[in-house]
């Protein structure tokens, strides 16, 4: 959650502070989750390995359940948290994320296993998308499932750029 969106939503900047620094825990890197995908030979095996990585994946806490955090254009409820910090002038990103759906929650512990804790310039270079149909995803989810992942993609993107244009304004 930024400080604007924490601010909309009636928290404090010190209440923002203290967001957890690894929003990400609990879920697997990247490269085990392609792994583990690989692995499955059957789809309703892969369903049930997304729905476990969701289930991995630390609460959301309730001070980022806010209408700034709910990710617009998914059928299910899906809460995204940004946590930017600066490692000398590159921002970074932490995320942090829930949905009240299963399988989306798994989409969402896949995204932040790609994302999270990476420097705004490679969140903005990464291909989720691309990622989302190597695994098979966009043909075995509905269209709604697929359409709920661009969002968040396109949240995602567009707090990086929000980042980079902050540290661009701060250096200045």
């Amino acid at each position: 959650m930024t400080a604007s969106a924490a601010d909309k939503a009636g928290h404090n900047s010190k209440e923002v502070e203290k967001m957890d620094q690894v929003p990400a825990a609990g879920i697997p890197a990247i490269d085990d989750i392609i792994d583990n995908f690989s692995l499955l030979d059957e789809w309703d095996d892969r369903y049930r390995y997304v729905i476990e990585l969701g289930r991995g994946m630390s609460p959301l806490p309730e001070i980022h359940r806010c209408d700034a955090n709910k990710v617009q254009g998914c059928a299910s409820q899906v809460w995204l948290a940004t946590t930017p910090r600066f490692d000398g002038e590159q921002p970074v990103l932490n995320f942090c994320g829930d949905s009240d759906a299963h399988i989306v929650r798994g989409l969402v512990a896949i995204l932040l296993s790609v994302v999270s804790g990476k420097p705004a310039d490679q969140i903005l270079a990464a291909d989720p998308i691309a990622l989302f149909e190597r695994l098979g995803l966009r043909e075995h989810l509905t269209p709604q499932r697929s359409n709920g992942f661009r969002s968040m993609v396109a949240r995602i993107r567009a707090d990086a750029q929000q980042a980079l244009a902050t540290r661009t304004v701060s250096v200045e």
